[in-house]
This record gives structure tokens, C-alpha cells and sequence, in this order.
């Protein structure tokens, strides 16, 4: 099995050297690893007593903040090692503050593994969420260097779980503790014999309850608003803009509408705003005369979502037409009604918030337009949702302070 998991890496490094030609990310991920040991020769001392943390895109990076963020407070001679698999999150967060050094992850090869914890000494290690690379948990445990999952979750069908799983399953006794979301995780592991498992939770539900705090403000949005309801659309991919644009388009609801696309290139933004039918703008080109008589306002910058979702009382998030949904708890925390597509069921919060009839799965435009008049229609209904939304955050706060009970650092 060893054999094939090398096979699929080598794959998987040859498709991205072949891509990287012509594809931008591909070519973040292929140059963002090279001479990557040189430069963590020069600039990361291995005298130094570092934690380290590996997040393989932004929503992880989002579970870790929380955790982070404590941990620099309360013992501020720790040095923070990050680490992305992502182009898109390290290319983002590749100046964040917390961190004193960030690091594309090199891929998961003997040699690499070996060299990158002989290079950074690493005193302590947290993987999140889904993170499972043979060679790199294999050494840690071998070095005696204690290695945590923090906010994993786990489902029936994964290859764990499986007769034929038993290898992948023992990459999972490598770490020395696992923290999970929920209880079906937890069972799930005692199952294949894994005892050391916590329920902590999901820590992004302290990251989002911190920028209800933080309570930025933004003018223009504030001009925008003019007291009018904003449906918010966070996050959103083609398919997704289509059944807006459809709605918005065709709509005599008294609503106004913020799109914050995934891809912010000029080509898509000039998309967008070429398909919508009624005045819109480009945040980047809005000012206090131009904003205020506009119905539709397009994001076109990266950092401002998860702050203005309280301009609005409905969200639409995006991504569960394709690969998956992106985050919902950042509208909930902000007491929004929630809509998004169909590819949902590996998040437990979008599963808990359908069940409370706060968030709203929709299969096509038909599905959206009769939902949403339903709870613009419904007073009661939407203060319901909203109500909701905030309570569900509120009741599953704590999941870091969990992990640091649990944790000797």
C-alpha cells in the first residue's frame, strides 16, 4: 500500500508540473515549494521552541486561528510554524501576524517528510480537520514530537472504515490524541479500536463569535444599506451566480443584494456585472455619491466578507454546487437565514442548522425563488431563523479551551 500512496503523490506532483504552465495555481503550488528547505535553513532557528501548525486550505486555517491566537497570548515565547497545501490560502495568509514563519507543506515523500522536521524541530504539532500524511505523522511519532487532529471529522464511507482500510487507519494511531466534532467521529474511531479521541467540537465557532467582537465597520456598506434588507451572497461560483443573477434579474422584492465571488479577477467581476439587469457596482469602484441608488454591489476584494455579513438579514453561500460548501457559520453568528446547494452532508453544521430549520438547501432557481419569497413574505419566519442562527453559535462555543485543557504545553 506504501507503494501506491508514493505512486498517487508522484501522479499528483507531475499533473501540477504539467499544469503550472498555464494555470496560476498550479504555478503558486510547484514555485512555492521550491528551494523551500534552503529557505527554512536560513530563516527558522531549530533551537528555538516552535509549535507547529499545518491547515491544508483556508477553512482550516480558520479552525486554527482560535487556537493560535490563545496560545501566542498565553505563552508568548512560542514561536508559530504555519504551514498550507493550498496556493489560495497561502498565497492570502502568507503575511499573518500570529505566525512567525509560514511554509508551503512540501509533498508527503520520505525524504521531505524527514528533512522538514529535521529542519524546523518542531516541539509540538497540530494537523486539522482532515489532514492525514503517512511519512510526515510516521516520523513525528517516531521523534516522540506529540501530534494532535484538532476538529476532525469523520464519516462512515471513509477508507478508515473500510475492510480494506486498515492501512490508512493506522496512520491515524500516529497521533497521540484526536479532537472531533461530534460522537458519530468519536464512535466511529473506538470502532477501529482508537481511544484517544476527544468530543471538542468545531473551533471556528470561537473564530466566528471573535469578529462579532472585532465589529468592524464599513461606510459605503452603511450607504448601500439605505435601512433596506441585503441578501448577501458569500463565497459564490458560477453555478451559484447563475440562479442569483436569475432572481435578481427577476425579482419585484423590495431587497438589495452583495455578491462576494470566490474568483475576484477582473474577468469575472466584469461577468457578474454584465449579466445583472438592474444598477449595480464594483465595491472597488463605488463611492458615497455613486453607491446609495444602487440595488446589487459586487465584492471584488479578498477580507471583507466575514465582516459585512451583518449589513444583511439573508445570506446565500456558495460552493455546494461544486467541490463543497463554503463557511456558514460566519452568516449564522451574525443571525442570518441561510441558503446554499445540494453537496452539504460533510458538514455538520449545515446538517445541524437544515434540521432547525434555520438553513435552506435548494436543488435549482425554481427551489431558491419559492423559498426565499417564503421568508421574505413571513416576518416571523425569517426573526425565527435568525434567532436560531445566533443561539446554535452561542451553544457550541468552547471547543478550543477544550483542547488546551487537554494539552501540556
Amino acid at each position: 500500500m506504501k507503494f501506491f500512496y508514493y505512486l498517487a503523490l508522484k501522479i499528483y506532483e507531475i499533473i501540477i508540473c504539467f499544469f503550472s504552465n498555464f494555470n496560476e495555481k498550479a504555478r503558486f503550488f510547484r514555485n512555492g515549494r521550491k528551494n523551500i528547505f534552503e529557505k527554512i535553513k536560513k530563516n527558522v532557528p531549530k533551537s528555538e521552541k516552535k509549535i507547529w501548525f499545518h491547515c491544508a486550505s483556508m477553512g482550516e486555517f480558520e479552525q486554527a486561528l482560535p487556537l493560535i491566537e490563545i496560545i501566542k497570548k498565553e505563552f508568548p515565547e512560542m514561536k508559530i510554524l504555519l504551514t498550507f497545501f493550498s496556493p489560495s490560502a497561502y498565497e492570502i495568509r502568507k503575511n499573518y501576524k500570529n505566525a512567525d514563519y509560514i511554509f508551503y507543506l512540501p509533498l508527503d515523500f520520505k525524504k521531505n517528510a524527514k528533512k522538514f522536521i529535521e529542519l524546523t524541530n518542531p516541539y509540538l504539532v497540530f494537523f486539522i480537520k482532515y489532514e492525514f500524511w503517512f511519512y510526515y505523522l510516521k516520523i513525528l511519532k517516531e521523534k516522540n514530537i506529540p501530534v494532535y487532529l484538532i476538529s476532525g471529522i469523520f464519516r462512515e464511507d471513509q477508507i478508515f472504515f473500510k475492510n480494506y482500510g486498515k492501512w490508512f487507519a493506522n496512520i491515524l494511531r500516529n497521533f497521540t490524541h484526536i479532537f472531533v466534532q461530534n460522537k458519530i467521529s468519536l464512535k466511529l474511531l473506538e470502532k477501529i479500536k482508537i481511544k484517544n479521541v476527544t468530543i471538542a467540537g468545531d473551533t471556528r465557532f470561537d473564530r466566528v463569535a471573535d469578529i462579532v467582537k472585532i465589529n468592524k465597520n464599513f461606510d459605503l456598506i452603511e450607504k448601500f444599506k439605505d435601512n433596506k434588507k441585503i441578501l448577501i451572497a458569500g463565497s459564490t461560483w458560477k453555478e451559484d451566480e447563475e440562479i442569483l443573477i436569475k432572481y435578481i434579474n427577476n425579482t419585484k422584492k423590495k431587497l438589495k443584494f452583495i455578491i462576494a465571488p470566490h474568483e475576484i479577477h477582473k474577468e469575472n467581476i466584469n461577468r457578474i456585472l454584465k449579466k445583472i439587469k438592474i444598477s449595480k457596482i464594483a465595491y472597488s469602484q463605488a463611492n458615497e455619491k455613486n453607491i446609495k441608488n444602487k440595488n446589487v454591489l459586487i465584492i471584488d476584494n479578498i477580507g471583507m466578507l466575514s465582516s459585512i455579513y451583518k449589513y444583511g438579514e439573508i445570506s446565500y453561500v456558495g460552493g455546494a454546487f461544486g467541490k463543497g460548501l463554503h463557511n456558514i457559520l460566519e452568516p449564522a453568528t451574525f443571525g442570518m437565514a441561510i441558503f446554499f446547494g445540494i453537496k452539504y452532508k460533510k458538514f455538520q453544521e449545515a446538517i445541524d442548522l437544515i434540521n432547525l430549520k434555520a438553513a435552506f438547501s435548494i436543488k435549482n432557481f425554481e427551489n431558491f425563488e419559492k423559498k426565499i419569497n417564503e421568508i421574505l413574505e413571513n416576518k416571523n419566519l425569517l426573526e425565527e431563523s435568525s434567532r436560531i442562527s445566533k443561539n446554535y453559535i452561542i451553544e457550541n462555543l468552547g471547543g478550543t479551551k477544550k483542547i488546551l485543557k487537554k494539552i501540556a504545553i
